[in-house]
Order: C-alpha cells, then structure tokens, then sequence
C-alpha cells in the first residue's frame, strides 16, 4: 500500500516537472519538488516497514534493490538541489526515478527468506552503498543526456525545444563532473565493502563471479572517464557520452548480470 502510494506521488511529480519544461511556470516547479519530496518520504517509510516486517534489510530481492535505486536517486537529487540549481534537471531525473519505479512495481513484492551467506552485517553496508553510487551516477547519465540535446541543437543552429530550457553546455559539463565526484567514490567503497563480505561468506575477496566483473568493469570505465579528465583535459561531449556509458555498464550490471549471468549474486531475482 504504501509503495503504491509512493509511485503514485512519484508519477505525479514527472508529470508535474513536465508541465513546468512546457510552461517554465516557477510555480509548478515548486509544487513539482514539494511532491517529489512527498513521494521521498512515504518511500523512507516504505523501506523501514519492509524491513520491520522481513527481520533483514530489504535489498536482496529485485523489487527491492529497484525500489532502492529508486529512493537513491530521489534523495541524490534532492540533497544536490540545496546546492547546485539546474534548470529542468528534475525533468529528467524524476522520469528516470518513475522509470525505475515502474520496474520495482511490475515486480514480485514478496520477501524472500534471508540466504545464509547474506546474513550478515555487511548486507545493509555493501548494498546500500553500492546502490547509492548508482543513483548519482544515474544524475550523471541524465546530465550527459542533457548535454549532448544542447550540443545537438547549438551544432544544427536549430533552437528548438531544449535550447531555452536546458543550462548552458558549460553547466552541465560541470554538473556531469559533480555528479561522479560524489558517484565514483561511493562506487569505489561498495566494490571494496563488498570483497571483504566476499571473504567473510565465501572465503576469498574475489571470486571473478559475473556481477564483481561487471563491477570491475564500470569501475574502470569512471575511473577512465575521469583520468582523461584531469590528464587530458577531456570535457564536454566526449565526458557525457562516457557518463551515459558508464551509466549502461551500470544497469547492465543490475539486471543483464542477474538474468542473463549465472553466480553467487543470482539470488537478486
């Protein structure tokens, strides 16, 4: 009930922050984010009624960790918004979080019995912090998109629907930056958090099992993506198009491991 709930006040608030990248009226803005955060804080309650009621943090399920993800990115946004101001930046992000819902909501909502070897400490430590990289670097891939629909329409000397509603390249170049600054270390720490529960349920810090490869793998497209940055001095669009890379690395590590790989980690179905 109070996930339906939650999704329901989420898909409002998509439909509200497209109404105001129609109008650019301030005030349907405003009433925009009031239900963003509304939808934020019924899904806080969400997520501790689920874990009241499983006995274990509810991140080992797919439901679960979209869910998460989900909640993620809306507190990612919201906690940049006291920050960086970002025109039409919630357009974009509130449509991927209702993505994401839709997912989480088309999926089995029962709580499955706690394997032993996730009954652990490092469950809530691992996951949730693994899962919080993703959100930021989720605003990273929104912010690439972003930028190449102003590149693109700057290119063709066409100002059309994006020109007056997006930020200036520059902008966004940089919104790109932050949103990784504050991803890719998170995702650093929930690689490193995650081989010591490896040790501790499995006897070895790695394993090559598909997920920590896929893990592996994004960490080095970031880690790229930023060397070039600070070395070479790459920016602008070849920056967003790795942050949308680096983002599908991401989700492919998400779902295309756990349905399409099998190892340790297929319990997340």
């Amino acid at each position: 009930m109070l996930f339906t709930l939650s999704f329901i006040i989420y898909l409002f608030a998509t439909a509200t922050y497209i109404a105001f990248f129609v109008t650019q009226n301030k005030k349907i803005r405003s009433s925009a984010r009031c239900l963003l955060f509304g939808a934020g804080a019924i899904h806080t309650v969400t997520i501790i009624s689920r874990y009241l009621v499983a006995g274990h943090t509810p991140l080992t399920t797919h439901h679960d960790t979209i869910s998460f993800f989900a909640w993620s990115m809306t507190w990612a946004f919201l906690s940049f918004r006291w920050r960086y101001q970002v025109k039409n930046f919630g357009t974009f992000v509130s449509l991927v979080i209702s993505a994401l819902m839709t997912v989480a909501a088309l999926s089995s909502q029962s709580i499955a019995e706690l394997p032993p070897a996730l009954q652990s400490a490092w469950l809530p430590i691992h996951a949730s912090i693994a899962i919080l990289a993703d959100g930021f670097l989720a605003m990273g891939f929104c912010s690439g998109l972003m930028y190449l629909l102003q590149e693109r329409e700057l290119k063709n000397k066409r100002f059309g629907v994006f020109y007056s509603r997006l930020p200036s390249l520059d902008a966004l170049d940089t919104l790109i930056h932050h949103c990784l600054t504050v991803g890719f270390p998170l995702l650093t720490l929930g690689i490193i958090t995650g081989s010591f529960w490896a040790k501790q349920a499995w006897g070895s810090y790695w394993h090559w099992d598909p997920k920590e490869t896929w893990s592996l793998i994004t960490w080095f497209i970031y880690a790229g993506m930023l060397h070039q940055r600070f070395i070479a001095g790459w920016r602008g669009k070849r920056a967003a198009i790795l942050a949308i890379i680096g983002f599908m690395s991401v989700l492919f590590t998400l779902w295309g491991v756990t349905f399409l790989l099998s190892g340790v980690h297929s319990y997340v179905r």
